[in-house]
């Protein structure tokens, strides 16, 4: 595919977004921006949300991790189940109950102004990390394939992705993004059974031939029960894992559940989450299949694999795949990157709003200046980091987003689970002290203890973290009580 044909393809699907804007953004206030007036339909919701969860890093670094990890993924995904079912029945309830628009107001219901902050100072600082690694990897396709032919430096082809998402969601919000996600996944999935489809026509292989075949050079294990200690591929590990990632990266963050927030009421939403958590299950096996198949594909057609092994699909599907295919394959790429990004924007602007500008409390004439300037001062925060991931090494993104993950919202895993499932009281003004030292335990005791202990950890990391958080919660309590 050439750089025009790619060029004419962006910017004809941009067209396409600005247009839903301009045809959902409606008076554009802050209540739509920040809830969507509590009006969308919860099953455009659940299929929106479907994209947002994958995005761009699914759709490359799933695929590209099959060689090496082979179907392993799915334990994580099985363990989602766990982790959606405690945010349909618990969190889900308690965010209607309380009518919040962050949801890190809760913290300040239960602790008070300091936890509501380092909630959100945490999910800004998550969300920042988690978008800058989706786009990183995107962006970095969209160099590599078009804009290093004509020598443009990686911070310009940056900046366009950014600005070209910034564009069509400033104005409309979460309103505009619960449309436009919905189209978007629409996108992506279409894409993923079509090359799918067009690899088994090529072999002249059936989805069952080609499934053995796979089978056979050991692709398609999912479950893996050696080496419990030192394996982070151990299903336990995993499963687990799963469960958890789940729960904070959806049912504690803003921007997974700003568009749950959107729907009617508590029953919306919850069908909602149950039915996104079943259909990202075939969806993401599918995805791992697609994976067995392009190596598959690759090893019969003698393409050399790239050195990224996130870089697998797109050096095919660009390079090798007819350009109708090549076309299908980038409509669904920008659709699986901007599904998440925008929202991320969304979410980052929305919390950062409320949580430290007290935005929502009531409407000012200067209200929305004030939030197109956050709006863009996240766009600029995103693009600088995203530079600077620039010089990360060949490991997949997904475990980077993992691993990260594990770090930043464990602090908000035990802020959550010690205000839901305890009644003591904790002095506010020591929370961020006890959020900032797990993290740095959490470091030291997954550097150390593969020596110390014998044991590797892998994402369960998050676990740990927000196992110290909770101690250190409860250990002030106790401080608390000697002092009075």
């Amino acid at each position: 595919m050439t750089p025009l044909v790619i060029v004419i393809t962006i910017c004809a699907y941009f067209l396409f977004l600005m247009g839903i804007a301009q045809l959902t953004k409606g008076r554009a206030d802050n209540a739509a921006f920040f809830s969507g007036n509590k009006e969308s339909r919860w099953y455009l919701v659940a299929f929106g949300m479907i994209g947002a969860s994958l995005s761009g890093v699914t759709f490359l670094s799933v695929p590209g991790q099959v060689e090496g990890n082979s179907f392993a993924y799915m334990q994580m995904v099985v363990g989602y189940l766990l982790g959606y079912t405690f945010i349909a029945l618990v969190l889900l309830p308690m965010y209607y109950k309380l009518n919040l628009v962050s949801i890190y107001q809760y913290l300040e219901t239960r602790f008070g102004a300091a936890a509501h902050r380092t909630g959100s100072a945490f999910f800004l600082l998550s969300r920042i990390i988690g978008a800058a690694f989706r786009l990183f990897l995107v962006a970095g396709v969209l160099h590599y394939f078009l804009f290093a032919h004509y020598d443009v430096p990686f911070i310009f082809t940056t900046i366009i992705t950014v600005t070209l998402i910034w564009v069509y969601t400033f104005q409309g919000g979460i309103k505009t993004i619960v449309v436009t996600d919905t189209l978007q996944t629409s996108f992506m999935i279409f894409a993923l059974i079509f090359a799918t489809y067009y690899i088994m026509k090529e072999l002249n292989l059936s989805f069952g031939s080609i499934w053995d075949q796979a089978a056979s050079l050991g692709y398609t294990k999912a479950i893996f029960l050696e080496n419990f200690a030192e394996s982070k591929q151990h299903f336990f590990k995993q499963f687990f894992s799963g469960a958890l990632i789940a729960l904070v990266m959806t049912g504690l963050d803003q921007d997974m559940m700003q568009k749950n927030l959107t729907c009617k009421n508590v029953k919306e939403a919850q069908k909602n989450i149950f039915s996104m958590s079943v259909m990202l299950i075939p969806i993401n096996f599918l995805f791992l299949c697609l994976g067995a198949f392009l190596f598959i594909y690759a090893n019969s057609k003698g393409i050399v694999l790239p050195a990224r092994a996130d870089y697998l699909f797109p050096e095919i599907a660009l390079n090798h795949f007819p350009v109708t295919v090549g076309i299908i394959f980038l409509l669904g790429l920008i659709a699986a990157a901007y599904s998440s990004a925008d929202s991320a924007l969304t979410s980052l602007t929305t919390a950062f709003c409320v949580d430290f500008l007290g935005m929502h409390k009531q409407e000012k004439s200067t209200d929305k200046a004030t939030r197109l300037k956050v709006h863009v001062a996240f766009s600029l925060i995103i693009i600088l980091v995203v530079c600077l991931f620039d010089s990360l090494g060949d490991e997949s993104v997904i475990s980077n987003i993992f691993r990260f993950a594990g770090y930043t919202y464990g602090p908000l895993l035990g802020l959550f689970i010690f205000g839901l499932f305890t009644k003591f009281k904790v002095r506010d003004k020591f929370i961020p002290m006890v959020c900032f030292i797990s993290p740095v335990l959490t470091y030291l005791a997954s550097a150390y203890s593969p020596d110390l202990i014998g044991y590797t950890f892998g994402y369960e990391l998050l676990l740990l973290n927000g196992g110290l958080t909770f101690l250190g919660l409860l250990a002030i309590t106790q401080f608390n009580k000697k002092l009075d």
